[in-house]
């Protein structure tokens, strides 16, 4: 419980990456964006490669459903790892599931429901994630949207966003 509320007040002063890797040793990668995820009690069981990002994200790597075995062994425990490569996009309010293994360059939609192993260069989405395009078919699909907005203030950007006649 401690290490819990460490982490919360390191993530608030100096950042979520900083805590996850000097309280619990997780192994980050370089260049990640993480905020406001759940690690769940064994974060010491995921891995995460480099220029991740994830954003209100669950991570489970225990499976509860031993409950129902709980009064013949009350000691029984079923726990997998998380691992994330590199160059990954996991989508708002997504939940990664136990033994789960997130090849490189990857976007996963926002809610869905991600187990087993995802195969690299995919844009998977649902519940449960399925893969439903190329990275490459996301891209070609998507490009007429892109704006050129992200190093704006915030002030810059609603102006520009305001007058913008294709949104």
């Amino acid at each position: 419980m401690k290490k819990k509320f460490l982490f919360f007040v390191l993530s608030i002063l100096i950042g979520e990456e900083f805590a996850l890797k000097k309280i619990f040793k997780l192994k980050i990668g370089e260049n990640c964006r993480l905020k406001n995820n759940n690690y769940g009690s064994e974060p010491f069981l995921i891995t995460i490669g480099n220029h991740v990002s994830a954003i209100n994200v669950d991570f489970i790597t225990h499976d509860g459903g031993v409950w129902l075995w709980r009064e013949e062994i009350p000691n029984i425990d079923f726990f997998k790892p998380i691992t994330i490569e590199s160059n990954i996009f996991i989508g708002h309010k997504a939940i990664i599931l136990p033994g789960t293994h997130i090849e490189s360059n990857v976007i996963i939609g926002a809610g869905s429901v991600v187990k087993g192993r995802i195969l690299s260069n995919n844009v998977y989405a649902g519940v449960p994630a399925k893969s439903i395009c190329s990275i490459e078919e996301y891209f070609d699909k998507n490009k007429k949207y892109f704006i050129q907005t992200k190093l704006m203030s915030y002030k810059d950007k609603k102006d520009f966003l305001s007058k913008e006649k294709n949104l």
